[in-house]
C-alpha cells in the first residue's frame, strides 16, 4: 500500500484548476527553497527528467527551474498534504536558487534554514527538563548538579570520543559522539543557550569565510 504522503493519484487538480502550489525544500538541510506552480503535466516531467519543472502562470507553459541560469533542481523526493493540494519537493540545488544570487528566495540561508531535525527536537525536550525538572529525569539530575559537574560530562565524553575516533569500531564512535552532542546540548541550556545558536554561529563563520 501507498504512503498516503506520496500517492500522487490522490492530488486534487480541479481545487486550484489544474494548478498546485509546490514548496522546494533542500533535501539535506530543510532549507525552504521557494515556491512555485505545477500542472499534472509539470509534475510529470518532474518525474521524467529529474529536474523540476513547473508551470509559468506569467510565460503560460512549463519552465524548469535553472533552464537558462544551469542552477536546476535535481528532484529527490515528492510529497503531498493532507487536503492534496499543495505539492512539496524535495531537490538538490545545483547552485543558487533565486535569481537575486542567493540560496533561498526568502532569504539568506541562515535566516530560513531549520536546525537538523531531530537535533532540533533534542534541543527542545532539554529546554523542557531545565524549565520542568521531572524527578527522575537523568538530563533533571545533570541541571541539579550543576554547571561544574555539566562541563566535566562534556569534557570526559570529549576524550572518549577521541579515543573511540582512534582506538574503537565505528559503533563506538558514534556512541561517544552522541553522549557528547547530548551532554553539550545540556550545558548550553544550563547557560541559557541552545544548538541553535552554535548553528547560527556557523552558518555565519561559513558565509563569512566561504567554509
Amino acid at each position: 500500500m501507498s504512503d498516503s504522503n506520496t500517492d500522487l493519484r490522490r492530488l486534487d487538480w480541479a481545487k486550484g484548476d489544474g494548478l498546485l502550489p509546490a514548496i522546494v525544500q533542500h533535501w539535506q538541510s530543510g532549507e525552504v527553497l521557494m515556491l512555485g506552480y505545477m500542472n499534472a503535466e509539470a509534475l510529470t516531467q518532474t518525474q521524467s527528467s529529474g529536474h523540476v519543472t513547473f508551470y509559468s502562470r506569467s510565460k503560460q507553459r512549463l519552465w524548469t527551474k535553472g533552464e537558462s541560469s544551469g542552477n536546476v533542481l535535481t528532484l529527490k523526493s515528492i510529497r503531498i498534504d493532507c487536503d492534496a493540494d499543495t505539492l512539496l519537493i524535495q531537490a538538490e540545488p545545483n547552485g543558487p536558487t533565486c535569481h537575486e544570487g542567493t540560496s533561498s528566495c526568502f532569504g539568506e540561508r541562515a535566516d530560513v534554514r531549520p536546525p537538523p531535525g531531530f537535533l532540533a527536537e533534542l534541543d527542545a525536550l532539554v529546554a523542557q527538563r531545565h524549565a520542568e525538572r521531572p524527578a527522575g529525569s537523568y538530563t533533571t539530575q545533570l541541571f541539579d548538579d550543576g554547571i561544574r559537574r555539566m562541563a566535566q560530562k562534556v569534557g570526559e565524553e570529549g576524550v572518549e570520543t577521541a579515543l573511540a575516533a582512534v582506538a574503537q569500531g565505528d559503533a563506538e564512535l558514534l556512541g561517544e559522539s552522541a553522549d557528547l552532542i547530548f551532554h553539550l546540548i545540556v550545558v548550553l541550556r544550563a547557560r541559557g543557550l541552545s544548538l541553535t545558536d552554535v548553528v547560527a554561529l556557523l552558518a555565519e563563520r561559513h558565509n563569512r569565510h566561504g567554509g
